[in-house]
């Protein structure tokens, strides 16, 4: 390999052919070059590169002289790097793994795989040679360019995570006494950077040193409180605590496998023959395995039972998803945005097209034995996208229909119980001692069942909800004209006899709730949900005997603890039938909908304020269930999936006001935790129902929103249009708060444009607006943004008079959240105008505030301006620290702006801890 090329940025910039380096010229042609390959296989355009080959007054000749720069690359580069030139600039084509930075992120991928399939010491050796490419801080022997910021600092973290995951390894592995020498040395080096701590504690331990590990923890405390003012993360706590009282220590610091299987049936019965053709198929490859049946064969019950069976076969985890094939289809990329965000991908980190989120979530599977369970498909096309590609993976599909469309799938058929099964399954449900009383009345039974599973399952929870009864009494009802007329037939009316004999023995109240439960579709709800149905309180009784009669299946709790019920959907389809029948058959839902929306209201009222959300006016007092709103964000959390429903059913039924009101309700919480993807498809939903309606209040409410969303994902073009379309609806109907918050929208896009002048104007416009409209909270947030244009423009004086009388409405208006974010902006005014001290005051006050608050995205903004201050006072040590913390978050939430931001920091604190090279030409 005497020719093999190497590019080397993880140190001073070096090109070698064959192991011998190349002369590459002075430092602007070394400058020049090491943008390209920063940016490798992408094109350049020439004012990027003028900036930052000069950026601070480039010279009159500067596109002459990058010309003769790239001439000169040109004919010292080797034939493997093409310099191309393109109508917009310049591109640099290499193979990424002739460059040291990408072999680095290459080995270090490749450890955690190696990581995760149990293989230790291979990852050991891996990260080795990933450490031993960098030869210095990336880039050292050059000048910093502003425009490297970020990438350098991606490049200095991933090292020291790099070093951070091999001396978790080293601990893990038991090899304490070589990992706590180096983590002596790192921890001088970053002394709040929480996990070498972690590490260190855990190595103290292992050792046998856990009064030394006690004290190491006290040495971190004090350290971050003193000198950073924040304490301890939770993890480093909970390790702490667990050496103080002798618990079993953390394990490696691996993701949790996902379990996403619903329980298995305690009861299930027979199937053996099926459960081990189906076992063998799952382990003999990737190909999917379609298990397809008339309905009430148990499908899902005999994929369950499988699947948990071949659990331990699938360490890495098992995912389930319920298509829904027999009702609302679900769309493919809402369930690969739920699977990526099983396995960690969160925010704006889900790409917004079916195509890319199947190929992310292909890539995250990527050397993991995952079992998936794909409940009730619809189609083949439904299917198609949530396969993986990894050998190790496997697929278990269930289905009404046959796929054969499906590539290389390999299909089985479920059909009925034979008689044997049945009787079995019988007794295990009635009681193994009355079916062997009465023998024959149990095979006429079965019989009359048709031995379809689910038609037993009915009728055995029957007799074991009534021990009084012989199993002659259930013959003789079954053996009635009324249930014997064409019955319990395979099919989707094959068990429907069985649904009406139950339903006769129901009272009739609960005989109403049954058939109007069926207005929520195929979503499990919770059980004020009947209260509504019935327009009465206190209907635990009704709902009871529903689940006594099993019609209503008790499916769990959710997240704030509430019990959770669901319709199997062939009882949810004959449920419709009932339904139908009533003379208003809206009635019920549109009840549901208006106590959803109260509840969503009052929840959102519990939630820190997101500026432009309207939520409408106040719930009054008595409108949501007693008990039901003890924790905001547990409900909202909860309720997620029952609310992005209810916004489609509103607007299939016509209920236009009702399902925008519902999107608008749910936006603070859509805000608080950055779910986008939530946010924009109940939008678009709504918005189609409401134009469709002539509604234009609603259009104007759901544009402003639309158009905030799309700031958050950096559409700028479609966010203004959105934002204008608003202002213009409001202002037709005379809203001026509306208008206001639809105009202020506009100044954050020309903010965040680089137009602080128009921006300007925006925000003194839509002051006026909300101050006429007495909106106190609107106007401190104004003031908040005029004082940071202000700021943006120089006039620091205007600046802090903004948000000074900003953060005393907040404080009148008594709204804490608002005071933080004043206090953020103050901070950082103090830090440009020199005044670090009153920088740090105002930023830690912030801070203090939102963590409170439990807002951790703000709190991320805090901990980063504190960072920036403390790199301004020549800390860059503590710099770091922070910023670690705040990066953390931001990777969670997908914020890239957030996060190029604190990546650009940390090579400034970097860049501030070495001294700088000397300028040559």
């Amino acid at each position: 390999m005497g020719s093999e090329v190497r590019f080397h940025l993880l140190g001073p910039l070096t090109v070698t052919v064959g192991g011998r380096a190349l002369a590459l010229g002075g430092a602007k042609q070394r400058a020049l070059l090491a943008h390209l390959l920063l940016n490798a296989n992408r094109t350049v355009s020439p004012g990027q590169l003028v900036d930052t080959l000069w950026p601070r007054e480039p010279p009159t000749s500067a596109t002459a002289n990058l010309q003769t720069y790239v001439w000169r690359l040109r004919r010292l580069l080797p034939g493997t790097a093409v310099l191309r030139t393109h109508d917009p600039g310049y591109s640099l084509a290499v193979d990424p793994a002739d460059v040291d930075a990408h072999r680095f992120a290459r080995l270090v991928a490749d450890a955690a795989r190696a990581a995760e399939r149990g293989a230790p010491e291979a990852a050991l050796a891996l990260l080795a040679e990933a450490e031993a490419l960098w030869r210095g801080d990336p880039l050292e022997d050059l000048p910093t360019a502003p425009a490297w910021d970020a990438e350098l600092g991606r490049l200095v973290e991933n090292r020291l995570a790099a070093v951070e995951e091999r001396l978790a390894l080293q601990v893990r592995l038991g090899r304490h006494d070589p990992a706590i020498a180096e983590l002596t040395v790192l921890l001088a080096e970053h002394p709040y950077r929480e996990r070498l701590w972690q590490q260190y504690l855990l190595a103290l331990t292992g050792a046998g040193r856990r009064a030394e590990a006690l004290q190491a923890y006290a040495t971190a405390r004090e350290r971050l409180v003193t000198e950073l003012g924040v304490e301890p993360g939770p993890e480093l706590r909970a390790l702490q605590a667990a050496i103080l009282t002798g618990e079993p220590l953390p394990g490696p610091a691996s993701p949790a496998p996902v379990r996403q299987l619903p329980a298995d049936l305690p009861d299930f019965t027979g199937r053996e023959e099926y459960v081990r053709d189906l076992s063998a198929a799952l382990g003999a490859g990737p190909a999917p395995v379609v298990l397809t049946g008339a309905p009430g064969t148990g499908k899902s019950a005999l994929a369950m039972h499988v699947a948990h069976g071949l659990a331990p076969r699938f360490p890495d985890g098992q995912l389930y998803v319920d298509l829904a094939g027999t009702g609302a289809p679900r769309d493919p990329a809402e369930v690969l945005a739920d699977f990526l965000h099983a396995l960690g991908v969160t925010g704006n980190t889900v790409p917004s097209g079916l195509g890319q989120r199947a190929a992310v979530f292909r890539s995250r599977l990527a050397g993991r034995r995952v079992l998936l369970v794909l409940d009730d498909a619809a189609t083949a096309a439904q299917v198609r996208p949530l396969l993986p590609a990894d050998a190790g993976c496997a697929v278990l599909v269930t289905t009404r229909g046959r796929l054969p469309e499906l590539a290389g799938a390999k299909h089985v058929e479920l059909p009925v119980f034979g008689e044997r099964e049945a009787t079995r399954l019988l007794a295990e449900l009635a009681g193994p001692e009355r079916v062997a009383g009465e023998p024959a009345e149990a095979a006429a039974i079965v019989r009359c069942c048709g031995y379809l599973p689910l038609a037993i399952r009915i009728a055995g929870a029957r007799l074991a909800g009534r021990q009084a009864w012989s199993l002659r009494t259930l013959h003789d009802r079954l053996a009635d004209e009324s249930s014997r007329l064409s019955e319990l037939r395979v099919g989707d009316l094959g068990v429907r006899p069985s649904f009406e004999l139950s339903l006769r023995q129901l009272p009739p109240a609960a005989r109403t709730a049954f058939g109007r439960s069926a207005v929520l579709g195929a979503q499990d709800f919770p059980s004020w949900v009947v209260d509504a149905l019935l327009d009465r309180a206190g209907t635990h009784d009704v709902l009871d005997v529903l689940v006594d009669a099993n019609l209503v299946s008790l499916t769990g709790r959710d997240a704030s603890g509430q019990p959770r019920y669901r319709l199997h959907d062939l009882l949810r389809c004959y449920a419709s039938e009932l339904l139908a029948e009533e003379p208003v058959p809206d009635e019920p839902l549109t009840r549901v909908l208006s106590v959803l929306l109260a509840l969503a209201k009052t929840a959102a009222a519990g939630l820190p304020p997101a500026f432009g959300a309207m939520t409408g006016p106040p719930v009054p007092s008595g409108a949501v269930p007693h008990g039901l709103m003890t924790d905001p964000l547990g409900w909202f959390t909860a309720e997620r999936k029952l609310l992005a429903a209810a916004v489609q059913l509103a607007a299939d039924a016509g209920l236009a006001e009702l399902s925008w009101q519902l999107t608008a309700a749910a936006v603070p919480f859509y805000d608080l935790r950055g779910a986008y993807d939530d946010w924009r498809r109940s939008h678009l939903t709504a918005l189609a129902a409401a134009e469709a309606a002539g509604d234009r209040r609603g259009t104007a409410v759901l544009r402003r929103g639309l158009g905030q969303v799309r700031l958050y994902h950096d559409e700028y073009a479609e966010a203004s249009a959105d934002m204008r379309r608003s202002a213009e609806l409001f202002a037709a109907l005379g809203d001026v708060r509306g208008e206001a918050l639809a105009v202020a929208g506009l100044g954050t896009v020309a903010r965040l444009g680089d137009r602080p002048l128009e921006a300007l104007g925006c925000y003194r416009r839509a002051l006026a607006g909300l101050e006429r409209a007495d909106d106190l909270t609107g106007v401190a947030q104004l003031r908040n943004s005029i004082g940071s244009t202000y700021a943006v423009l120089g006039s620091f004086g205007e600046a802090e008079t903004w948000l000074s009388r900003a953060r005393e409405l907040a404080r009148e208006i008594e709204d804490p959240h608002r005071e933080a974010k004043v206090l953020t902006e103050l901070g950082t005014l103090h830090r440009d105008t020199g005044r670090l001290p009153e920088s740090l005051t105002c930023l830690r006050s912030a801070l203090g505030i939102l963590e409170d608050l439990d807002d951790e995205r703000c709190s991320a903004y805090a901990l980063l301006g504190i960072g920036q201050t403390l790199l301004e006072a020549g800390e860059p040590v503590q710099a770091r620290g922070v910023c670690d913390r705040a990066l953390r978050v931001f990777r969670e939430t997908g914020n890239h702006q957030g996060e190029t931001t604190g990546l650009a920091l940390l090579e400034q604190a970097q860049r501030r801890r070495t001294p700088a090279p000397a300028t040559h030409p």
